[in-house]
């Protein structure tokens, strides 16, 4: 018997933030040039940023 496909929803928590006005132009003329969503492109930001950030502030 073949495997089903069983769609899920990843779980994602809705949050607010502060950005500059000219961060925010960037952030959505980058995420527009490779064709995803504003959001989509914050999230990878932050985890690339989070798994490639220094283990000391040094």
């Amino acid at each position: 018997m073949a495997a089903k496909f069983i769609p899920k929803k990843p779980e994602k928590e809705v949050i607010s933030m502060r950005i500059s006005s000219e961060l925010l132009a960037t952030i959505d003329e980058k995420a527009a040039k490779i064709d995803i969503s504003r959001n989509e492109f914050i999230n990878q930001c932050i985890r690339f940023a989070l798994e490639n950030m220094a283990d000391s502030p040094c």
